[in-house]
């Protein structure tokens, strides 16, 4: 029914018939404006109320989403498609075992569902389940060969086990089936880099370009796929796309990878001599979710949060660590706010910033005298870029050990360079650099020597 005269009065069946029809066609306003309708005359109709659920939860309202699809099945307890609705709105709020409850039952009811398949191996993935997961998307494959999303995902499990040519075919046919699908263009461009295969990856960015020239990704990844107009950084749009699409998701994916950028800057902190008296004003510069947070509140008189990111700042404020968070360019707030901290940091940010000059000056600027700023970057292992930077295939650059102490020298900041592993990814271990700078305290000549500890060669 794609449309409803109003003109008649109409039976309850015959608005959710209607309303139905307007959420298939996207009109969601529309959809939901019925629903409400409908509950207004009948409190306790199931659909009415499960799909206003739905919405809620498509709205960021996820609380609100759970009661509504919990009493919705309360009231009809026999609909596959809505425990893994249900199993989706639980995984988005950290309840795996419920979530995986939730598609069992909807697997239960109706054994032929591949969206619960699918869906059930998307939490396996994010929990570090591959086997699993690839399990489960194969089945969602088995019962529908045209499951554009789990052919995605399947070939993600297959990349991250090394199994690259796997998932190039896998990639592909899933953009056959959904051709215009920047995670599968952008990712079946990485997985040609790793087999060596630029020139096959390259030609998937210029035709993604073709298709969307006002992409950020695309244009972005063209540039660490070819080596071809590689900007000095990540730009804003990129950042904010990159990181708004997976804040849901985000730190779960960083658990599996055994991520350690907070606790290690955490660890500098630690290590540089200062007490955890709550006595520092305290700045997190690409504060993503807020990881850093707890590990620097100890420190911290006051703690500022900064990220371009929308979607990852209200994870950080979910968290009640930060006094205060700001979106914005994190070098422009540096230069925004001179000699207004003690500590600067920035836990795996700057691996979307190529040339780091402006980032040093910026945070030189920034410190109090004898103020620290402590940092990661992923390390250029190769020879030819110990004294610079690379744009690596996967779009973040790594920097040369030499470069960044040369960067602090020239800044007025003596330097400290570590090494460490960052993270696990493909399953290996990321090189990183833990970098700290110290502006000299008053009455101290500026550093222009030698600091303990740095690295040479």
């Amino acid at each position: 029914m794609d449309e409803l005269p109003e003109e008649r009065r109409v039976s309850i069946d015959e608005a959710m018939e209607y309303a139905l029809a307007r959420l298939a066609n996207g009109d969601f306003e529309e959809g939901e404006l019925v629903c409400k309708k409908i509950l207004a005359v009948a409190p306790e109709h199931p659909g009415a109320m499960h799909y206003l659920g739905v919405l809620a939860h498509e709205n960021g309202r996820s609380q609100e989403a759970l009661s509504l699809i919990k009493r919705s099945i309360e009231l009809s307890p026999d609909e596959a498609d809505w425990h893994s609705n249900l199993g989706i709105v639980l995984q988005a709020l950290d309840d795996v075992d419920g979530a995986v409850d939730a598609y069992q039952r909807a697997i239960e009811l109706q054994p032929k569902h591949p969206n619960a398949y699918s869906n059930i191996g998307v939490l396996f993935k994010a929990t570090g389940h591959l086997p699993e997961a690839e399990e489960a998307y194969r089945k969602a494959i088995e019962l529908n060969p045209a499951h554009a999303d789990a052919h995605h995902n399947l070939a993600v499990v297959l990349s991250a086990t090394g199994r690259s040519e796997e998932a190039v075919t896998c990639y592909c046919r899933a953009l056959t089936l959904k051709p215009h699908y920047p995670e599968a263009r952008r990712a079946l461009a990485l997985a040609y880099c790793v087999l060596g295969q630029r020139d096959h990856a390259i030609t998937v960015c210029e035709q993604w370009l073709k298709d969307e020239p006002d992409s950020p990704i695309a244009k972005h990844t063209l540039a660490a796929c070819s080596g071809r107009d590689v900007p000095l950084r990540a730009a804003d749009d990129y950042v904010q796309k990159i990181f708004d699409s997976f804040a849901s998701s985000f730190e779960a994916k960083l658990a599996r990878l055994d991520y350690r950028a907070p606790a290690l800057v955490a660890e500098a902190l630690g290590q540089s001599g200062v007490a955890a008296d709550k006595s520092l004003d305290i700045v997190d510069v690409g504060c993503g979710t807020g990881l850093c947070g707890p590990l620097l509140a100890p420190y911290a008189r006051t703690l500022i949060g900064v990220d371009l990111s929308v979607g990852m700042l209200k994870r950080a404020e979910e968290k009640k660590t930060y006094d205060r968070l700001y979106q914005a360019e994190l070098t422009v707030y540096l230069e925004d706010n001179r000699d207004a901290f003690d500590v600067i940091v920035s836990a795996d940010t700057l691996v979307y910033f190529g040339a780091l000059e402006a980032f040093v000056a910026a945070a030189a600027r920034a410190l109090r005298p004898g103020g620290l700023v402590l940092f990661t970057v992923e390390e250029a292992t190769d020879a030819a870029a110990h004294d610079t930077y690379q744009i690596q295939p996967h779009g973040r650059y790594a920097h040369g050990a030499r470069y960044v102490t040369r960067l602090l020298k020239e800044a007025g900041l003596e330097p400290g360079i570590g090494r460490a592993d960052l993270r696990m990814e493909a399953g290996l271990p990321v090189a990183g650099l833990v970098v700290r700078g110290t502006r000299a305290a008053v009455g101290a000549p500026a550093y222009s020597g030698v600091a303990m500890g740095e690295h040479h060669g």
